[in-house]
């Protein structure tokens, strides 16, 4: 059994919205079945990390992209109960807003679907639950970072 399900406390996560010409960069998780649902890349904080630390990590694992963090854009709680009310998974990914600095995305094997996006207009694609809240508090950030 994986040790991400089940957990004996809650797992911490890192993620970023990184921002490209107006755009946000989503990247769909490999654990989607039919059709993808597109976050923010991400993943697990590693021991002796700090958050920032994790999430330019993870997008740079996932997607190959550096990026430089503009600001904390809040924290997403995801708590799964299997149908006898046990805790199946319990993640609290903190999300940060961060502006691209060199490197094409590209797919792998946690991201297999990746794409820019107006972070104004994502109603069109199916997105985790928190993302929106997510990404208006990163779109004030990166506004509010270039004047």
């Amino acid at each position: 059994m994986s040790d991400r399900l089940y957990p004996q406390r809650p797992l911490i996560g890192a993620s970023v919205a990184v921002f490209r010409d107006g755009k946000v960069l989503l990247a769909a998780r490999v654990n989607t079945e039919s059709a993808p649902i597109y976050s923010l890349p991400g993943g697990l904080v590693e021991i002796g990390e700090t958050l920032e630390e994790a999430a330019l990590r993870e997008v740079m694992e996932e997607v190959g992209v550096t990026a430089r963090i503009i600001g904390f854009a809040g924290h997403v709680e995801v708590i799964d109960r299997d149908p006898d009310g046990k805790v199946r998974r319990h993640f609290v990914v903190n999300a940060f807003a961060a502006e691209w600095v060199e490197g094409e995305p590209v797919t792998g094997p946690e991201a297999p679907h990746i794409q820019w996006v107006d972070p104004h207009a994502i109603g069109g694609i199916a997105v985790t639950k928190g993302l929106g809240a997510v990404l208006k508090k990163a779109t004030t950030l990166i506004a509010n970072s270039s004047r």
